[in-house]
């Protein structure tokens, strides 16, 4: 019995265990690159399909709107399932949560695999997304436990990666898949994958901070979640092959509504909320997590649009639509990593201005793509776009929950990655509809017929693109007047800090010796 409890406690590293002298102790690091994998190839599978669309719409005959659904339901699962993760990891060990995320993750990718029917296949990304949901919060959670706070922005900046990263690598890989051996290769390479993940979990995975067995989830909280953002997203992405009139469009967006407003009410009024939302009284933390949840809205729907405009306005192969798409991910490694190290030194304004500055003109640029545009200029658009969001995301992230006190910060990671999630889910929909319908109104104005089609297909998605770029811009105003106070900095201190940096390389550069001259 002596022997099984202490082994028991030597699979729990507490925050003097994993972080000594300045750097993580040898079982922190396999644990935290553990995490970081799984939660890479959650982020991974997200986006996966992005490429693979068209073939699946092609092959289910239905419409895009419906099969973006296989990109939408997957962040609005992970976005429902971020606000359990402070229950999850109070009342469960970290081994515990990563092994049944990994087991149900690799069960979604293989009932996809196999699946003969959209809605079959629709089934499996939601377990996929279950699975996943709870990774980043976790890693998230984690990284703030171990790290001092003047370390946690080059911390976040480099685990970010999994993050930023992934997202950009799936559509190409998905391409590549998807002409080789079709989309259902996709998932049993996802399969492979998770049942990879799953074993490392069970032999490498230590367990981080403590459990607490009495704490309990308010799921009436979880089925209010479920039913507001669902029924809201089903109602209004309906609302293309039905009137707003009909009962398959207002019906559910009224239950959608009613629910959202319930969730909110009870998390304010409940004891102990699923999602406590008493955070965004810290104004810094409410600014940094609308700000990147407006990045996560304007993103997430170029993801889906693009392969569109690249495969069936273009022409090309799915497997040129992920190249074309590549290059983003350089960019986003790139930012992400000296993101986080520049957030460190300079504070969150220089660096998310930046960013957002970025982001906003590589989607200007984007939106004036047409018929004829050489493809490699699109892709070079889409590199300038990542740059900005890795610039812009996890600094801002990390400044607005070290303005956190260390208790709240699980609540922190919750609210604002759920927000985030959100806005992504509904972000693609919303987009590709206005995408659609302004295709339409052009359609007819340049007065039918095929020949008129792909002409107003650029149409709606150079609107599209418009739309996005209006919201980075409101990106931008929002860091120069929101982004302030503790950890922030500002462009006068970053100047200044390299004047002084320049300086003293300068003044400490070696005398040349006049004798050696002669």
């Amino acid at each position: 019995m002596r022997k099984q409890e202490l082994a028991k406690q030597g699979r729990t590293l507490s925050k003097d265990g994993a972080f000594v002298n300045g750097k993580l102790t040898h079982e922190a690091f396999l644990s935290l690159a553990i995490l970081t994998v799984i939660t890479f190839l959650g982020n991974f599978t997200q986006l996966q399909l992005a490429s693979a669309l068209p073939t699946i719409v092609d092959e289910f005959h239905i419409t895009l709107t419906t099969g973006q659904w296989l990109t939408s339901v997957f962040q609005l699962v992970m976005g429902v399932m971020v606000p359990l993760t402070g229950f999850l990891t109070k009342r469960f060990s970290t081994r515990q949560i990563v092994i049944t995320s990994m087991a149900v993750f690799t069960l979604g990718s293989l009932l996809s695999w196999q699946s003969q029917t959209f809605a079959l296949v629709l089934l499996g990304r939601i377990l996929e997304a279950v699975g996943t949901g709870t990774m980043w919060p976790v890693l998230q959670i984690t990284v703030f436990s171990i790290y001092p706070l003047a370390k946690r922005g080059m911390a976040m900046g480099t685990v970010g990666l999994a993050m930023s990263v992934a997202p950009a690598i799936g559509p190409t890989l998905g391409g590549w898949q998807t002409d080789a051996n079709g989309w259902r290769s996709i998932f049993l390479t996802l399969s492979i994958c998770g049942a990879v993940a799953l074993l490392l979990s069970v032999f490498g995975l230590r367990n981080f901070g403590q459990r607490d067995t009495g704490v309990k989830a308010d799921f009436f909280s979880v089925a209010l979640s479920i039913f507001g953002f669902g029924g809201l997203m089903f109602g209004f992405t309906n609302i293309e092959n039905f009137p707003i009139t009909s009962l398959m469009t207002w019906p559910f967006m009224l239950v959608g509504l009613i629910g959202i407003i319930w969730f909110v009410l009870r998390q304010l009024n409940h004891d102990k909320p699923l999602l406590d939302l008493h955070v965004l009284r810290i104004k810094n933390f409410t600014v940094g997590t609308i700000i990147a949840s407006m990045s996560f809205f304007a993103f997430s729907s170029v993801t889906v649009i693009l392969p569109m405009y690249i495969q069936t306005d273009r022409g090309f192969s799915a497997t040129m639509s992920g190249l074309v798409m590549l290059p983003g991910a350089i960019g986003t490694a790139i930012a992400q990593f000296f993101g986080g190290r520049l957030l460190d030194r300079w504070g969150a304004r220089p660096v998310a201005m930046t960013g957002c500055s970025v982001l906003l003109l590589g989607t200007i640029a984007m939106s004036m793509i047409g018929a004829n545009t050489w493809i490699g200029l699109v892709s070079i658009c889409q590199f300038i776009r990542q740059i900005g969001m890795g610039f812009t995301l996890m600094p801002l992230t990390t400044w607005s929950l070290n303005n956190l006190a260390p208790k709240d910060v699980s609540a922190g990671s919750a609210v604002t990655n759920t927000a985030r999630q959100i806005a992504g889910a509904v972000g693609a929909p919303i987009l590709v509809i206005l995408m659609e319908t302004i295709t339409t109104l052009r359609h007819n104005a340049l007065g039918g017929g095929h020949s008129t089609q792909i002409a107003a297909n650029i149409f709606g998605v150079q609107w599209a693109l418009r739309i996005s770029a209006l919201i980075c811009l409101g990106m931008v105003l929002l860091v120069y007047f929101g982004v302030r106070g503790n950890g922030a900095g500002s462009g006068r201190q970053m100047t200044r800090m390299l004047l002084r940096h320049m300086h003293i390389i300068h003044t400490d550069a070696p005398a040349v010796d006049s004798k050696a001259q002669d």
